[in-house]
């Protein structure tokens, strides 16, 4: 039995499930991942929770809103200069190694933390260390990577996001360097990290296989429908479908009773959303939700007729590389799926490997595909497609936990020659 020590930002039942998936199956498989991270208040994925061992560290402990701003920067100011999250999840990880023997070092972000915490475990205590980057800076198209703006002059908060920034970048880098291998979700990652590593394994996120599968009840309304969150324009822009839906509607094909575009986003997204829909003018075709726990979200979309992936196109100055998991969780239920708009590099390129939809880089084109799906919906009560179903099951979570164990005995077994 191999046993992982697996450091990471966010672990169930916080946001990101790709660390609760990989230990899900990693457990099956017989081998005991043991789990450092920081506690979010977050029970999005409850389901995942209580599985494998694991130590949350509690950073932020004020209620009241003023207090917890000036924690919260308090905070951002010591891990700024002096790694103080880092720091405290390093001394909470070595006291589990200096009790028990393991294998290897796993360390799971987005961003940065807690990356510097993982190296130094690993190379204390002699072990390879795997960095997996879920995402990276630089696939966004602004500064949508920072959680909390900083409110303060607008220039000031330009010189501050610069050198945060920087900051951020070069902590990252020189921890990448020194891992002895890296994993990341898309080949676009894979370039990019590269120049860090050339150690670079894709693991793509994904489904798991036993809660996303085809089922196709028949419903007396026709859902467009998008889960997760829209973060800016700029990474993920739904000006496309709404100039599609108001042409749908202008001519006559739909009508707000059957036909319906339904969100279930957190309220900085819906801001955006009805601000757009109105200028429009396809507000009546809209209907927002909250967000759900993801054990509710398969069922959700088995009720859908047409699966929305919001994004934009791949360039300098858009988004890059983001294949999200609700990508693939919308492949394994073979309900249309549309992009739109396209970002007309991998994320239209595995839609049309798959076989699951169409990623529209016009308008036209996205009003072309809901009208047929429309029309097939309105003759049989619901909608499917016939996907590639091999190309699809290779973005199945327990497929993608083989890929780490199969990378990690690699890596343990190459340590042992050298020993």
């Amino acid at each position: 039995m191999k046993r992982v020590l697996i450091l990471c930002d966010l672990f169930p039942p916080a946001f990101a499930p790709r660390m609760g998936y990989l230990c899900k199956y990693m457990k099956r498989a017989g081998w005991q991942p043991v789990v450092v991270t920081e506690e979010i208040l977050e029970n999005m994925f409850a389901f995942l929770a209580n599985n494998v061992p694991v130590t949350y560290i509690r950073y932020f402990h004020l209620q009241h809103t003023f207090l917890r701003k000036i924690e919260w920067m308090t905070i951002f100011l010591l891990d700024f200069f002096f790694h103080y999250k880092d720091r405290k999840m390093a001394k909470v990880a070595n006291k589990l190694l200096q009790k028990e023997n393991f294998d290897a070092v796993l360390c799971c972000t987005y961003r940065t933390f807690p990356l510097p915490a993982a190296l130094h475990v690993a190379k204390k205590h002699h072990l390879p260390l795997i960095a997996d980057l879920r995402d990276i800076i630089e696939q966004y198209a602004g500064n949508e990577y920072i959680s909390k703006p900083f409110h303060s002059f607008r220039w000031l908060d330009k010189l501050i996001v610069r050198i945060y920034r920087r900051h951020l970048l070069r902590n990252r880098n020189r921890v990448l360097r020194e891992a002895t291998c890296v994993t990341t979700v898309s080949p676009w990652h894979v370039q990019t990290l590269a120049s860090y590593n050339p150690k670079v394994r894709l693991i793509y996120n994904g489904y798991d296989p036993e809660l996303f599968y085809p089922e196709h009840p028949k419903t007396s309304r026709f859902l467009l429908t998008y889960t997760g969150r829209i973060l800016s324009l700029g990474i993920r822009d739904p000006r496309p479908l709404f100039e599609a839906v108001r042409k749908l509607d202008e001519e006559k094909h739909i009508d707000p009773q059957q036909f319906c575009m339904v969100w279930y986003i957190d309220e900085h997204s819906r801001c955006l959303l009805e601000q757009e829909a109105r200028i429009y003018h396809v507000e009546n075709y809209m209907e927002y939700h909250p967000y759900v726990d993801a054990d509710k979200i398969p069922d959700i979309l088995h009720h859908s007729s047409i699966l929305l992936q919001i994004a934009n196109k791949c360039d300098d100055k858009g988004p890059k590389g983001i294949m999200s998991t609700k990508l693939f969780e919308a492949m394994a239920t073979e309900k249309p799926l549309l992009c739109v708009r396209s970002d007309e590099s991998y994320l239209e390129q595995t839609i049309r490997e798959t076989r699951t939809g169409t990623s529209a880089r016009t308008a036209e084109e996205a009003y072309r595909f809901i009208k047929e799906q429309y029309q097939i919906w309105k003759q049989q009560g619901f909608t499917s497609v016939v996907p590639n179903r091999e190309a699809v099951e290779r973005f199945s979570r327990s497929k993608q936990a083989e890929q780490f164990m199969r990378l990690i005995t690699e890596l343990t077994n190459n340590e042992l020659k050298k020993d």
